[in-house]
This record gives C-alpha cells, structure tokens and sequence, in this order.
C-alpha cells in the first residue's frame, strides 16, 4: 500500500486511492470512488459511492463529497463546507441510486473557502475562489472570486489565489506565478 490510510477509517471494497494520499481519523471511502495521488482527506471526510477526486486535493475535516460530484486536480475543499447532489430532497418521496444525482464539476485549481455550500449541478471554474459561508446557485466563471449567500462576484484572482488588477488593455499580471491574464467579454484566462 503505498498511501495512509488512519487505522479509524474504512475504505471500501473496489475503491482507488493513488500514491502518496492520506486519509485521516474517522473518514470514509465509499465503493468505486476513485482519488488520485497525493491528496489529503481530513478527519471526518465521506467520500461517496463512484465520486473522482483528482490529484493534489485537499478535503479539508467534516466535508462529504457525495456521488455525482467531481474534483479535478489541485481543488481546495475547506473546513465543513458542503456538496448536494439532488435538487429537490424530500424524506417522504426519497431519491436514492445515481439516475436522481445533478452532477457538480469543480475545476482544477479552484478553492471553496469554510462552510461554503455548491448546489448541484453547477461548475465551479479553474482556479475560482468561494468565499466562506458562500452559496454557489449558479455556475462560477474561470479565475472568480465569489461571495454571500447567494454567491456574487465581486472579483478575479490568478491561479496562485492574488488579486487581478486588469489595466486599459484588459491585461493583468500576478507576481506570485509570473503568469499574465487577459480580461476580454467577462471571461479571464492565462496569456502570454
């Protein structure tokens, strides 16, 4: 076994965990979820049945990342913030099995701030910011920095989490990465 697994935790039969992974006190890898190397669980973490969780991921203590929900690489989940993944839940009319799930796709990069909430069946974008307490309704541009409940947009960072001052030309640059980003149509991405 080449990754630590906490001697309180369960993994289940038929579940992938890659190189380098760690898994802390009292969390739970459900069957056919798959994660990917070097990634670190906190204590407390569910994993659901079939989830995929990139490389270089960080679920922070008392997060569940329920079936229909994807991380791409390098996503940055924070203390107690939460995934659904039905729409509509009601105990008297129960939506159990993968056909109900709305799926969530959480881009490489992005990072979703303590006690923030994702409403399924959005994408939240590369490299975006979800505040603290913030509550995605909608899909998360590429670079947003995002805040409230519901979720607003009130700026954009670079990759490396600094804030983008974009000049005349629509032209920002971030010291921390030496990357260059160009602001065009309400869209952001990496130039040269």
């Amino acid at each position: 076994m080449s990754y630590f697994v906490h001697e309180s935790s369960y993994i289940d039969d038929d579940a992938e965990i890659g190189d380098g992974t760690k898994i802390w006190h009292f969390s739970h890898v459900q069957k056919g979820a798959r994660i990917g190397k070097n990634s670190v669980l906190g204590q407390n973490v569910n994993v659901g049945t079939n989830v995929v969780i990139g490389n270089f991921v960080k679920i922070q203590n008392n997060v569940s990342v329920y079936e229909g929900v994807e991380l791409e690489d390098y996503v940055f989940c924070g203390p107690s913030m939460v995934f659904t993944n039905i729409i509509d839940p009601r105990s008297k009319y129960p939506q159990v099995g993968s056909q109900y799930y709305i799926k969530t796709l959480v881009k490489e990069g992005a990072s979703l701030g303590a006690n923030c909430t994702i409403v399924c069946g959005h994408t939240v974008g590369k490299f975006a910011f979800i505040g603290a307490g913030a509550v995605v309704t909608k899909d998360v541009p590429d670079y947003a920095l995002v805040v409230g409940n519901p979720a607003k947009q009130i700026g954009w960072l670079s990759e490396a989490g600094q804030k983008l001052i974009f000049d005349s030309d629509g032209i920002a640059y971030c010291s921390k990465s030496n990357k260059k980003y160009k602001l065009e149509n309400n869209m952001v991405a990496e130039t040269s």
